[in-house]
């Protein structure tokens, strides 16, 4: 019997709730033996990345996937020798004793999608090239001429439709945004307006024919279309009166700690307000090292409950700013603190030997005793806490110390110190620096009396701890901006007795999703028991990264490989970054076959793209200005491409 959940009504407009975390009900849909959505935990899922047609190698990494944490395995079909060999693999696998459902990855080809259907448990169609092309040709359309087009993908996708329902099989409408059609480009633009419609198009088919087994996916390699897209999804599902399972996930995210961060900013956003029933983290490694990644994510919010906020709720009907897109806040200029600068990082020194300069190195500061001068890397920290402890030698003259406020009164040399402030010290203090005073407040606790009276050269240090801290800091941002108080604000969360790869996940989250809608003019993540210094600033300017609020470096838009791939992505992507990861700004993307090509690309500026058995593409943007160049010269191609545009510069390692 059909399992029909019905939609809830919003309160936040895209979610249950903008304050008190609340899981958005979806309807149950099966995939195998295993549920998704309704009441059911967060479901992992990743990709294969062997040859489909070689089933042993095939049936193995999905056992070592499942046995990392995967409850669906997808394996990708590009033809229909992939869509039938998938009954070989399943074969294979239940003889085994492996029941996990599985899933077919389609683009292009109808057919392999309907042979599969008839194989797997769940079919994943892309909107964007199911049953369209794509040529990057901007299409007038009359309203007549869409609806025939329309009408043209309706019966192309009909027999899918009606095979899925015959076999029970489960699918899912998977709109990226680097492949949306030309029509739908045309019609909305490079929007997540069009990757919404894209989506909404087919689902609207398959409930004219009565199939319901759906889960709708919003996947984009920039986190803020990615939030964005997912959250207007959402909205426009509730208005016709639809609630499908997501899919969550950041496509192409990159491998290491880029790509763990990114997919933590994306995911995890949407997750701190109840959205999402399946994750898959997209990392350029092999996948049974993205399971674990996104169970820590989704393990996050298994006991975490509903409850009411010690604050008052958001009103979603009069919020100062837009969830659907990205506008940083207004805030007042303090020194280079807030207004149009880049968000800064602070980090909290007090634990590392201050009688020894070369520690700064950690944060981005080399010392050169011959010299006895430090250089400065890209990621440099802006700020450094040092509290009530004090240096022995002199630090960089553009590297700001901050100490509480009495240490800082007893400074003989104020020179590039500053205060640190309780609210109550500040109201109390004759003494304040002429230029910067750095606040700390409870995100509990809003004044708007005590706010309003700060003055000119005040900057808000705002700490949480809260569970559900995200929200609490939200309503703080979101008090400040229905008060009219315009002052800078740097985002400064706790953790203690996590893990390293927890808390890089965990702060991802919580500070990037503040990011994403344009809070924060700075962040300070604190690691309060055996801090990696190191690690907490890359870390910090990782998240700026992701969040596009700050660039310091090299991005990579590579993706995670699967069996279409035509070289060795994770080697690729290494070698490309051994020899530009110096080049502050450009965005590199990196795929391993056309399906992942200058679509999926989205905004890079240079692609790498494998178009056959040793032969690269190399694009400029979406253009293509190399075609099948030997693999032997790509690089090198590449980085002559990037000097004739007058991007590169040499690396001083």
């Amino acid at each position: 019997m059909e399992n029909v959940t019905t939609p809830p009504v919003l309160g936040g407009i895209y979610c249950n709730s903008l304050t008190d975390y609340s899981r958005f009900t979806t309807r149950e849909v099966y995939i195998g033996d295993v549920p998704m959505g309704g009441n059911n935990p967060i479901r992992i899922q990743s990709m294969t990345t062997t040859d489909t047609m070689d089933t042993m190698a095939t049936v193995e990494q999905t056992i070592r996937m499942v046995n990392s944490g995967c409850e669906y395995v997808r394996i990708t079909a590009p033809s229909m020798k992939e869509a039938e060999n998938l009954a070989n693999i399943k074969r294979e696998l239940r003889s085994r004793g492996y029941n996990v459902p599985l899933v077919a990855d389609i683009h292009f080809t109808p057919n392999a999608a309907e042979a599969a259907a008839r194989i797997v448990e769940k079919v994943r169609v892309n909107p964007g090239n199911y049953a369209d092309k794509k040529r990057f040709e901007n299409i007038e359309y009359t309203q007549l001429a869409y609806q025939a087009e329309l009408e043209r993908i309706y019966k192309k996708f009909k027999p899918l439709v009606n095979i899925c329902k015959e076999y029970g099989t489960a699918m899912r409408i998977g709109t990226n945004h680097g492949s949306l059609s030309d029509r739908i480009m045309s019609h909305y633009g490079d929007t997540p307006r069009g990757m919404v419609e894209s989506a909404m198009e087919f689902i609207r088919m398959c409930e004219d024919l009565n199939y319901y087994n759906l889960v709708i996916s919003m996947k984009a390699s920039n986190t803020q279309v990615m939030v964005q897209a997912y959250r207007l999804l959402v909205e426009t599902m509730v208005k016709e009166g639809m609630n499908y399972p997501l899919h969550l996930g950041v496509t192409e995210a990159g491998d290491g700690e880029d790509g763990r961060i990114k997919s933590a900013v994306g995911i995890g956003t949407l997750l701190e307000d109840g959205l999402g029933d399946t994750i898959r983290v997209s990392l350029t490694e092999d996948p049974e090292f993205e399971a674990p990644v996104a169970r820590s994510l989704a393990d996050r919010y298994s006991k975490r409950q509903a409850a009411t906020a010690p604050v008052q709720a958001i009103d979603p009907g009069n919020l100062k700013y837009s969830p659907f897109e990205y506008n940083r806040r207004h805030s007042s200029v303090v020194q280079n603190i807030g207004g149009h600068h880049h968000p800064v990082v602070m980090l909290d020194v007090r634990t590392e030997n201050l009688k020894d300069p070369f520690f700064l190195s950690s944060a981005g500061y080399r010392y050169d005793a011959g010299l006895d001068k430090y250089n400065l890397a890209d990621q440099a920290a802006d700020l450094v806490y040092l509290g009530d402890e004090l240096p022995s030698f002199s630090f960089p003259g553009n590297l700001r110390q901050v100490f509480n406020y009495k240490t800082w009164l007893s400074l003989k040399d104020r020179t590039n110190c500053y205060p640190l402030y309780l609210a109550t010290d500040f109201i109390q203090a004759e003494i304040k620096d002429p230029s910067i005073n750095l606040v700390i407040l409870n995100a509990l606790h809003f004044d708007e009396v005590f706010l309003k009276a700060l003055r000119d050269h005040v900057v808000l240090v705002l700490e949480t701890s809260a569970e559900h801290g995200m929200a609490e800091q939200r309503v703080f941002f979101s008090n400040m901006q229905a008060a009219g108080i315009d002052l800078p604000v740097i985002i400064k969360r706790s953790y203690k007795a996590i893990s390293n790869d927890d808390l890089m996940l965990y702060a991802a989250t919580d500070l990037g999703a503040l990011l994403t809608d344009g809070f924060g003019d700075g962040i300070w993540v604190v690691k309060e028991d055996a801090q990696d210094l190191a690690l907490v600033n890359s870390m910090s300017f990782g998240i700026l990264q992701a969040t596009r609020t700050r660039i310091s470096k090299t991005e990579y838009i590579s993706c995670p490989s699967c069996g279409r791939t035509l070289f060795d992505l994770q080697e690729t992507t290494q070698l490309i970054r051994s020899r530009t990861d110096h080049l502050k700004g450009i965005k590199i993307g990196i795929m391993g076959c056309i399906v992942n090509g200058p679509g999926e690309m989205a905004d890079a500026d240079y692609g790498y793209v494998g178009t056959g058995p040793g032969k690269i593409t190399l694009y400029r943007g979406k253009q293509v200005v190399k075609k099948n160049v030997n693999t032997e010269r790509a690089l090198d191609d590449l980085i002559e491409l990037i000097k004739e545009d007058g991007n590169w510069t040499e690396s001083l390692r």
